[in-house]
């Protein structure tokens, strides 16, 4: 009998790539487009979405990461030049998000909903790749923090909220378009940014000139950056461009760049400033206000890139299953595979609709809303606390769906696990924002009193849901040991806000398996721990990957 060498046998019951998809044929995303204002966007999000689920821009995201940034100090004739280099993938990714307004452009609209559908289609391109969206997302942050020196906006908003992408190191006001960064962290004191030891000086020419070291800044090769240093009136932030205006290179020493867990696509840096010019943004000793402004904004973006990564990883292992067979049949067919999936699903339904309430939320106060803004306040912070937190367990949980080819690079899944832990170490870590709520709690009661009228518009929507809302408002009050009690307190909230959202705009089926897993504790320490009585049909139909 003659055989071919090399052909021992046939690849059989592997399944087929996630290409050629809309990833935002998505339900939930689209039912909360329309219901925070922005149903005007669907056509440019399912256009968003086509590119997103194509099999090259799934390679742009892979390249992105595999050909990591460059640091270059010096030129060839030992001149500093402190460049970092990008594959082309890279730039490739940013174009797309620059010219469909991920960045600064919804601060140059006026329409209401457009921060909203920004933040739909920053979900649904972040869930290709989610480190391109640092500098996406402080782009988009250091806008309204910029008006506070309105000669500065003047010049540079313009340029700041450009649907351009143009790359390099050039004087920013010959550029089409501009993005932006943050020199906030130092080495000795992190979030403690009040520790920071970088000094700014005035000079006869009304600029500054700053000395120090920051730890922690991302996207060095942005044009501008915000940056915190301690004037002789106190912490102060100072606007500083790469390049200054009659084209020289402003002083901006890169020492290295960050050898990060993930996150591999964008270059995170270590900037010295050595004489560095700089203007003042905002009063001279008023560098927390200015901080408050950006970081509102990022914290936003970190609860939407944590709710994009974990419907990213929820639909990799729904595909998988959908085709996977496993002892006879496939295994979304068998009962504990599908609660394992359904269990994914609330969490992540969870997570998309609290993030679209709150940039809705966004939105509407930058309307004039005042009743959001205070809810804004207080929802951010709870928000960026529990959404971030959850992810790392979700990805977790639904790359062991995949096994052991879940394990493997070529399925994108351990990039996604590498990226998990980051938007909950961003813009400060857990415990700096179940404290930060904790403020709110004790010294904005219009927050609070915010946050009430928003869990009390789902009252009698659920008995479970009452219950758990009247055992949290007497936490609400805090006491002797709130602190030590924080991360408990936060993570309550948390819960009972989702619950409200869901009880009142999601199908039965989610809204009752949420609230009898998360709120009456119907549910174990692991996902796949739901009860019998749960409608899986109802929730899994909610699952893009299971339709696509």
């Amino acid at each position: 009998m003659e055989t071919v060498a090399g052909r021992t046998h046939e690849v059989t019951n592997q399944v087929p790539p996630l290409v050629g998809h809309d990833v935002a044929a998505d339900p939930v995303l689209l039912e909360g487009l329309k219901r925070e204002g922005a149903d005007w966007y669907a056509d440019d999000l399912h256009r968003i979405g086509v590119l997103a689920g194509t099999e090259e821009v799934q390679r742009w995201g892979d390249e992105a990461n595999r050909f990591e940034p460059e640091l270059r100090t010096h030129d060839r004739y030992g001149n500093r030049v402190d460049e970092v280099g990008f594959h082309p993938s890279y730039h490739a990714l940013m174009d797309v998000a620059v010219r469909e307004g991920l960045a600064g452009a919804p601060w140059g609209q006026h329409k209401p909903g457009t921060h909203v559908a920004r933040a739909a289609g920053f979900m649904v391109w972040s869930s290709v790749e989610q480190g391109h969206g640092c500098p996406i997302s402080m782009t988009y942050a250091v806008v309204p923090a910029l008006r506070a020196n309105a000669e500065l906006a003047a010049e540079y908003e313009p340029l700041l909220t450009s649907r351009v992408y143009d790359p390099g190191l050039r004087a920013p006001l010959g550029k089409r378009g501009l993005l932006a960064g943050m020199g906030m962290t130092e080495k000795q004191g992190g979030s403690d940014v009040r520790a920071n030891t970088t000094t700014a000086t005035p000079a006869p020419d009304g600029t500054w000139r700053l000395r120090g070291h920051k730890w922690f800044t991302s996207a060095p090769m942005n044009d501008v950056f915000l940056v915190l240093a301690q004037a002789p009136g106190g912490l102060s932030c100072f606007f500083v461009p790469r390049v200054l205006p009659d084209g020289t290179r402003n002083t901006f020493l890169i020492q290295r760049l960050k050898d990060k867990l993930g996150n591999r696509s964008n270059a995170s840096s270590e900037p010295e400033f050595d004489d560095t010019v700089a203007w003042l943004v905002g009063a001279e000793g008023r560098g927390v206000r200015m901080i408050i402004e950006m970081v509102t904004m990022t914290r936003l973006d970190c609860i939407l890139g944590a709710a994009s990564g974990t419907r990213a990883a929820l639909n990799q292992a729904a595909h998988h299953v959908r085709y996977r067979e496993a002892f006879g049949s496939r295994l979304i067919d068998k009962a504990l595979m599908r609660n394992v999936i359904a269990d994914l699903a609330l969490e992540s339904e969870a997570a998309t609709t609290l993030a679209l309430r709150v940039a809705g939320a966004a939105d509407r106060s930058l309307h004039g809303h005042e009743g959001e803004r205070a809810f804004l306040r207080l929802a951010t912070v709870v928000g960026k606390y529990w959404v971030c937190k959850r992810q790392p367990a979700a990805v977790a949980e639904a790359l062991e769906c995949l096994g052991g080819n879940g394990y493997d690079e070529a399925s994108g899944m351990p990039r996604l696990y590498r990226e998990a832990p980051l938007n909950g170490i961003w813009e400060g870590s857990g415990n700096v924002n179940a404290l930060d709520v904790l403020r709110a709690l004790v010294r904005e009661p219009e927050a609070v009193a915010a946050f009430r009228a928003e869990v009390d518009a789902a009252a009698g929507g659920d008995g479970r849901l009452d219950a758990a809302w009247r055992g949290l408002q007497a936490e609400l009050v805090l006491s002797e040991d709130a602190e030590l009690r924080a991360r408990r307190l936060v993570e309550r909230m948390a819960l009972v806000l989702q619950g409200a959202l869901l009880v009142r705009h999601a199908p039965s089926a989610v809204a009752d398996a949420f609230c009898a897993s998360r709120l009456d504790g119907d549910h174990g320490a692991a996902f796949g721990t739901l009860s019998s009585g749960v409608d899986f049909d109802g929730v899994l139909t909610r699952v893009p990957a299971l339709g696509w």
